[in-house]
């Protein structure tokens, strides 16, 4: 049985003991979700060394400093573009369906955000002063910034740093090693992770705003849908249904532990195994992905926007839409990093156009359940983005997807 399969009956039997055990969601809590922490931990585990030593070998992968620079540039434009879009998608969605219509104002909704940082704060801090205090904080601007540094390093010195860069080669071989070993846990871990998820936010949290959590989950699909697979389809000419197959298994994870770091390990696996993506294309996209690429998030953005305005009475006019795209989007990098990033970009969101930040209150019943998606979709996103720059730059394996094709 392959792994996706096993990962999917993780999901519908977690799903299913989560419903059995709302009653008492402590048994779900106490003794199914640590399993699913320690599966977490294993993952984060590998997390920032595989980031680290894959993004050196990347880096020096690619031999030239201005080929490291054109693929960097291509990156955060797909980012930039997808995140306008998406948010586009969430506001339009939200206008067409009147997404907080008939919804009450519970009398105690008030909710303290945290400051978010300036995008100029935000570029500056992407260089660590202590590149070792990056590391252990596990800082993933400054981690890319450091591994991308030594490996323009490595590149601009020649046969001299072959040896430190067979050093780091060996040491992410060593990283997907232990990653193949902890994915087999990984039905596992689904099953410990969605099942107090379940039980915690039962009919009475989710019934009253489930037209948000719908409007929100159908933007997110006709993201995929339609952004992903036009791109990948237009730019790499990989069939749609070939694409989402083969990024399935992160996909799922992503919702389950909704977290693009926890996913990243499988997403790289999974691109270089699934989508014939170069190690060098993946290594670079996919971190920086996980890091800056918002797209479920910018569709979260605009749709609980209008949301807000409309349960408080507040027109927004044409001009307030756009100041919304505009500002989520750059929103998308100036948050980049920040624990919490949703809600403190919904909270800049709301502000540069004047509606309440304590509306966010009343969706934060829900926000697990909308994160699971939003993160699914970033993975995704992060994905299609490697599928696209690999195509333009020669570096997509075809025959992955004749392999595929005769094993049917």
């Amino acid at each position: 049985m392959q792994l996706t399969t096993k990962i999917f009956i993780g999901l519908a039997l977690g799903i299913v003991l989560g419903i059995i055990l709302q009653p008492n969601p402590e048994i779900a809590n106490n003794y199914i979700k640590p399993f699913g922490t320690l599966f977490l931990n294993l993952i984060k585990l590998v997390i920032v060394p595989l980031v680290f030593s894959s993004l050196v070998v990347g880096a020096c992968s690619m031999d030239d400093v201005r080929k490291l620079g054109r693929i960097g540039g291509k990156t955060v434009a797909y980012y930039l573009f997808t995140t306008a879009f998406a948010i586009t998608i969430g506001l339009v969605l939200a206008n067409i369906t009147n997404v907080g219509g008939g919804y009450t104002i519970p009398a105690d909704a008030t909710y303290e955000i945290a400051a978010a940082p300036n995008v100029i704060e935000t570029l500056l801090n992407i260089i660590p002063a202590n590149p070792l205090k990056a590391l252990v904080d596990g800082n993933m601007l400054q981690i890319i910034a450091f591994a991308l540094i030594i490996g323009a390093g490595i590149i601009g010195i020649g046969e001299k740093g072959k040896n430190l860069q067979s050093f780091f080669d060996s040491f992410a071989e060593v990283m997907y090693k232990i990653i193949a070993v902890i994915m087999n846990f990984a039905p596992i871990g689904v099953f410990a992770l969605i099942t107090p998820v379940v039980a915690v936010n039962g009919p009475s949290v989710l019934l009253p705003l489930l037209k948000l959590i719908i409007v929100v989950y159908v933007g997110c699909a006709l993201h995929a849908i339609l952004t992903y697979s036009l791109t990948v389809w237009g730019f790499a000419k990989i069939s749609p249904v070939q694409f989402f197959k083969g990024i399935s298994p992160a996909m799922v994870f992503s919702y389950t532990t909704a977290s693009s770091s926890a996913t990243l390990p499988i997403s790289m696996k999974r691109c270089e195994e699934n989508l014939g993506v170069s190690k060098s294309i993946c290594s670079f996209t996919l971190p920086l992905g996980a890091t800056i690429n918002m797209d479920g998030t910018a569709i979260y953005q605009g749709v609980c926007a209008i949301f807000i305005a409309q349960i408080y009475g507040i027109p927004l006019p044409m001009t307030a839409q756009l100041t919304i795209i505009l500002t989520a989007t750059l929103a998308s990098i100036g948050t980049a990093g920040v624990p919490g990033a949703g809600m403190i970009m919904l909270g800049m969101v709301l502000h540069t156009v004047g509606l309440p930040i304590e509306g966010i209150a009343i969706i934060a019943g829900v926000d697990r359940i909308l994160d699971m998606m939003r993160t699914m979709i970033n993975v995704t996103g992060d994905a299609a983005c490697s599928v696209v720059v690999a195509a333009t730059e020669g570096e997509l394996d075809r025959s992955v997807f004749e392999k595929t094709a005769k094993a049917k």
